[in-house]
């Protein structure tokens, strides 16, 4: 029997769509995963509707969940995933459950997404109160293992700016891995491309423990084909995939990007064309038409056809 691998995410729920636990739970089950889901809000679909209507869960009910899993002794993970949060309290109660698991389990894998904010049109702007950034840099980030800030928040989480890939790597990654995590993926940056401006730069790095003590440090470039509309959820997918694939490809940065990035083209490539034949010639499509084709890239979830090479740096 294969050893179950679980982990416990912790994320925003939709009824409707697929952002936060919504896009990482399928994923991971296909691909072979326990999923503990905990709903950090409940809200009838995305903020980027004209509407929508929720709940919000507060730290103290956070607490009061974890608290039943303690008590019938089911709180044992291998992984922890966390994305989008807004309340101070709540991510430093995240903070103290992810301490609290890896006393139980030492080997436990603590995925972050930092999402903070993003650029547009060159500028940064931060999408969370203020208050989370100190948080995120002084509790959040020691504890984790694996975190996929975006460009903007790897330069608000390392306080450095980055202005070609020789400073990212050199600079912001070594600040982010001196912060904690051993793999840093910068998800997106406007960093220009050989392969012009229809590409996207995504740059990873893993420090590699030896069994003598030493690091060795492997660092990659991924390039991708920018899609002419704007997704959600795509972050909380990119995530989830980055976790399962790390996981089945260990010390192996290159092989797992390249098959969460393949993945990530598959879906999105399946997202937008049939947004557009739902829209119609001509029409843009809407936040509904735009919701993420999950179920039906199931096959390309599980097995991703490699339409992406990361090259090593």
């Amino acid at each position: 029997m294969e050893q179950e691998c679980r982990v416990l995410s912790i994320q925003s729920h939709v009824v409707r769509g697929y952002v936060g636990n919504r896009a990482a739970t399928f994923p991971l089950q296909v691909l072979g995963f326990e999923i503990d889901a905990v709903n950090s809000v409940q809200f009838s679909n995305h903020t980027g509707y004209t509407h929508w209507k929720g709940q919000v869960l507060n730290s103290s009910e956070l607490h009061e969940l974890y608290e039943g899993l303690k008590l019938n002794n089911v709180n044992k993970y291998d992984y922890v995933l966390t994305g989008y949060t807004r309340d101070a309290s709540f991510l430093a109660m995240v903070v103290d459950i992810v301490q609290e698991l890896k006393q139980q389990n030492s080997s436990l894998v603590y995925v972050c997404d930092p999402v903070m904010g993003d650029k547009w049109n060159g500028e940064g702007s931060m999408y969370v109160p203020e208050d989370l950034l100190p948080i995120y840099r002084e509790k959040v980030v020691p504890v984790a293992d694996i975190i996929t800030p975006n460009q903007f928040e790897a330069e608000l989480l390392s306080g450095k700016k980055i202005h070609n890939q020789e400073e990212a790597l050199a600079q912001v990654m070594d600040v982010l891995h001196s912060m904690g995590p051993d793999t840093v993926v910068i998800t997106s940056s406007d960093l220009p491309s050989p392969r012009g401006s229809d590409y996207l730069i995504a740059l990873g790095s893993q420090r590699i423990r030896q069994p003598d003590g030493s690091t060795v440090t492997e660092r990659i470039r991924v390039e991708m084909h920018k899609v002419d509309a704007v997704f959600v959820g795509t972050g909380d997918l990119f995530a989830a995939m980055l976790l399962a694939w790390t996981h089945k490809h260990p010390n192996n940065l290159k092989v797992a990007c390249e098959k969460t990035v393949s993945a990530m083209h598959h879906v999105l490539q399946r997202t937008i064309q049939c947004a557009k034949a739902q829209a119609g010639k001509g029409q843009k499509p809407s936040s509904a038409q735009l919701e993420l084709r999950m179920v039906q890239s199931k096959r390309d979830i599980e097995n991703p056809e490699i339409v992406v090479q990361a090259t090593v740096l």
